[in-house]
């Protein structure tokens, strides 16, 4: 062998080890030749028939044998006393096809997970397992595992061209082994890195890869085929957001599956929405600081198993959404970042690559394959784990060239703007190909700015997400509510100012994780007054919520009034609900009125269908800041009515007269967060109130309502 090309096999700096290695037609015969470090001998076998190799030192076998041609053979490998009969890997032509190779290069691999990464497989006739990565600065790249004690000297990979591919397929490999890619830099140094496509990681802080198959049988269908019926916006949606790992501590992915659908479809919301799932190094990260973006997090489970928690939630008839994180990733030294020696993931300039809040690297989405990479994975957690729907984390921090960054730290784009118009046109394509291949899935943007078009269609000039989080709903209506009532008044615009710009996207109501933690306190904590007060008022912002146009989502432990904030080590705090503590029922209570909410709420299209469109509703009383009252009406799609009133006041208000539509003779009570049951004082319209002739708010019609104290009502004509 040419000195040059030993010193680069042994290395780990040869592109093409397959011209070097394996068996090939010379003069007299077939060259065979083998890398394999600290083997004693090594035989060729053919027809049963075995021929020792020479040992050339470093590890390197070979010699040739007098063949016309080459012949079906495998290995016989000694190592101290024990011998293996294995097949050559470098006898195998390549694994992965031209087609495949042809749609990376142009970063237009819709299934991109089928083709890189590793994949157990027959090949060539030969059970094994096709190893693949990305990685086109790389000098050369090695398969490392604990197949072969994590040195990856004799498994070198070749270069499959332009595309900046590597490959090889490993005979004997198979589910459950643990790999990671030992890639040689530009400058000639190592690094060992974690598969980028691994759909299978080990349980952190452990960072291997694994061999993985599915073997799940799905048993969804009938709700995979009912959730394209309707559009989402025109539909029931109700979200209970949950983190995983602490819903209920030390359960696995399978042990959820026998609780958590059971728990949601009691409560009646429609979907849950899951924290990050995708695996990563630091648990207090909640998910957020994602190295596996294939890989549901290996803490509670296989891949298989959260496909089965997946599938329980399924069958019990609730929607599944997941945080997806695409706006960052870690700088960790053995997953993304300049993951084959140079920038390859991030942005090759310094100042766009790091994030400024939190210490990690933005993706370049200007570059195809990383685009691609993005795109597909989107594309993978919906069909591979029948997600019904991504929740796209941050999308304000990529929208902006200038997201936290001061003057002179950032540049102008090429229409000296501030808008990332490679974020913009990924996702653009991220919506249109998961809304194309996967009919009934919904993207949810968390985008915190007046971004003009996040929900408007990608042909229209939109992001083309099917709904966006509304933060400024979230933030006026929990500084309203966080006001002495006294005080309210001069507050009074922050609950109507929504309904300015309520049309505007289609919108989901969140009070989530975010607002419940690091010193925010829970959402009840939140509320003035005693804690009578303060459940009443919780109730009352529950009732608003749960009417006002929009969707809601509500994260555990807000469902029963938990004092505490959120707290990853332990979760919610279950114990509040146990009769012996809860006696009045003060927690019970509340998880009763979000039970009715649920259930009142799917059984009202007022309250749903018409979401998007202006004609849904209509201002009854929005101006009464002295009484801390809002009066509004719902429609749905043939223009029956919902009366929704909130009395933000702890005074019972009598006879309190509000204009309502003049076809409806009278109206009865269909919710009342006041009720006994809830832990209120029992103040309600016992009795269908009739409409009166006499003219209120600007309608000739009007009826008398008693409103409780700090309570939300509902009514429906009688």
């Amino acid at each position: 062998m040419d000195a040059t090309d030993r010193g680069r096999l042994l290395s780990g700096a040869h592109h093409d080890p397959h011209a070097l290695l394996g068996a090939h037609p010379v003069a007299g015969g077939v060259l065979f030749r083998v890398l394999r470090p600290w083997a004693r001998t090594v035989a060729v076998v053919v027809n049963g028939l075995r021929t020792a190799l020479k040992d050339t030192g470093d590890g390197l076998f070979s010699g040739v044998l007098p063949f016309d041609a080459i012949p079906e053979y495998t290995l016989s490998v000694t190592y101290g006393s024990d011998a293996y009969e294995v097949h050559d890997p470098y006898r195998f032509l390549p694994a992965l096809g031209e087609l495949d190779l042809h749609l990376i290069g142009e970063g237009r691999h819709e299934e991109l997970w089928r083709a890189l990464g590793a994949h157990p497989m027959t090949h060539e006739g030969v059970l094994g397992t096709r190893f693949t990565v990305w990685a086109p600065n790389a000098q050369g790249v090695r398969v490392s595992g604990d197949f072969c004690h994590w040195d990856g000297t004799g498994y070198p990979m070749r270069s499959l061209g332009s595309t900046g591919v590597w490959e090889l397929f490993l005979p004997g490999i198979g589910e459950g082994t643990l790999y990671k890619f030992d890639i040689t830099r530009p400058d000639g140094t190592h690094t060992l890195r974690a598969d980028p496509m691994a759909r299978r990681t080990e349980v952190p802080p452990a960072t291997a890869s694994v061999v993985t198959r599915s073997s799940h049988v799905w048993r969804d269908e009938e709700w995979m085929a009912y959730r394209v019926n309707r559009p989402l916006h025109e539909a029931p949606f109700s979200v209970y957001e949950v983190h995983l790992p602490s819903w209920r501590p030390g359960l696995t992915y399978r042990q959820l599956a026998d609780q958590l659908p059971a728990y949601v479809a009691d409560l009646g919301f429609t979907h849950v929405q899951l924290m990050p799932v995708a695996e990563h190094p630091f648990g207090g990260s909640w998910g957020y600081q994602v190295t596996g973006f294939y890989a549901p997090t290996a803490r509670l489970g296989t891949p298989d198993d959260f496909k089965y928690l997946v599938d329980a939630l399924h069958q019990a008839g609730i929607g599944v959404l997941v945080d997806w994180v695409p706006a960052h990733f870690p700088r960790d030294d053995w997953a993304l970042a300049e993951f084959d020696g140079r920038p390859l993931y991030e942005h090759e300039d310094p100042a766009r690559a790091a994030h400024p809040d939190w210490g990690t690297l933005e993706f370049d989405y200007g570059r195809r394959e990383v685009r691609n990479f993005l795109v597909a994975n989107a594309v993978y957690w919906c069909e591979e784990f029948h997600i019904d729907g991504l929740r796209v984390d941050a999308v304000a921090s990529m929208l902006y060239l200038d997201y936290s960054r001061e003057p002179g730290q950032w540049a102008p784009n090429e229409h000296g703007g501030r808008e990332n118009l490679d974020a913009v046109a990924f996702l653009q394509e991220m919506n249109a190909t998961v809304y194309r291949r996967n009919p009934g899935v919904v993207t949810i943007a968390e985008e915190s700015t007046a971004w003009d078009g996040v929900t408007r269609p990608t042909d229209d000039g939109g992001l083309g997400f099917g709904m966006k989080w509304n933060m400024g709903w979230m933030h006026d209506s929990l500084v309203y509510a966080s006001k002495d009532p006294v005080h309210r008044k001069y507050h009074h615009n922050e609950m109507t100012f929504s309904m300015v710009y309520a049309y505007s996207e289609n919108y989901v109501l969140p009070i989530s994780h975010d607002e419940v933690v690091h010193g925010k306190q829970s959402l009840v904590s939140k509320m003035p007054g005693d804690w009578w007060q303060q459940r009443a008022n919780a109730r009352a912002y529950l009732g608003f919520m749960w009417s006002h146009p929009g969707k809601q989502l509500l994260f555990m432990g807000q469902e029963f009034a938990q004092g505490a904030e959120w707290s990853e080590a332990h979760g919610p705090d279950w114990w509040l609900l146990d009769p012996a503590y809860d006696a009045e029922p003060d927690h019970r209570g509340v998880r009763n009125l979000v039970r009715d909410l649920n259930e009142v709420y799917r059984s009202e299209p007022a309250l749903w269908e018409r979401d998007t469109d202006p004609a849904g509703f209509a201002w009854i009383a929005g101006d009464a800041a002295d009484d801390n009252v809002f009066a509004f009406l719902r429609f749905d799609a043939e223009g029956s009515p919902l009366l929704a009133v909130s009395n933000f006041s702890p005074v019972v208000r009598h006879e309190y007269r509000l204009g309502v539509p003049d076809d409806v003779a009278g109206w009865r009570e269909v919710l009342n967060t006041d009720l006994t049951r809830y832990g209120g004082s029992g103040v309600c319209n016992p009795d269908p109130v009739k409409a009166e002739s006499r003219g209120a708010h600007g309608r000739p019609t009007s009826v008398r309502l008693t409103l409780p104290p700090l309570a939300t009502v509902w009514l429906r004509p009688a």
